[in-house]
């Protein structure tokens, strides 16, 4: 990922709150079999390691669990908020029309090798913490517990656990840094006036920035 120095996000802590509130990252390996990506829901252990492990599962049906035990490196890409910013919210436009349209957005992308796992102790614990996780907003939570144990364990035969242990991290944060303070308020107002919940929550992040 191409990052800029206006744009850079080195913070742990706030790289580790992106990857937590992303619910579905992207999963990249480059092995034997080529280019492969799954879409895949995450548990990150901040605590583990200097950059925390990320924790996950993926069918025993697909392919990718085999990149990952032949070692190919990993990448995990976790996008956040984004919106589209039209050279119209620039109050700079009008004085001498020198603006173009950009994307303004957040994103961390994880590397690391993992190792793979279908110890079904193991991922009867990583599936009922992913599903608590999930649940836990739910007025009435469902827990793995709550279906019956066999098919809990025959769902396990299907499924390959991995850890991965993150050997680096890269973080941007485009909120029209590069942008003056003028132009950065005309943006904010400008998300702010669409009705795109995405929008908003852009603008909140550039107020806070």
């Amino acid at each position: 990922m191409y990052v800029p120095r206006a744009f850079a996000e080195s913070d742990i802590r706030t790289l580790h709150q992106q990857m937590q509130a992303t619910p579905l990252p992207v999963l990249v390996t480059h092995g034997s079999q080529g280019l492969l990506a799954s879409h895949v829901p995450l548990l990150l252990n901040p605590d583990e390691g200097p950059n925390g492990t990320l924790y996950g599962h993926l069918a025993r049906a697909n392919p990718h669990w085999q990149a990952l035990a032949e070692g190919a490196e990993a990448l995990v890409i976790f996008a956040g908020e984004q919106a589209y910013i039209s050279p119209s919210f620039y109050p700079s436009k009008a004085e001498d029309g020198k603006s173009v349209p950009t994307w303004n957005y957040l994103a961390v992308h994880a590397y690391g090798q993992a190792e793979v796992f279908d110890d079904a102790e193991r991922l009867l614990t990583l599936v009922s913490r992913l599903s608590s996780k999930h649940e836990a907003s739910r007025p009435e939570p469902w827990a793995v517990s709550d279906a019956p144990r066999g098919y809990i364990d025959s769902m396990l035969k299907a499924i390959v656990g991995f850890s991965l242990p993150i050997s680096r991290l890269n973080g941007k944060r485009k909120l029209s840094q590069n942008r003056s303070t003028a132009d950065q308020l005309g943006v904010r107002n400008g998300l702010l006036a669409t009705n795109n919940p995405q929008d908003h929550a852009l603008a909140q992040l550039i107020a806070k920035e």
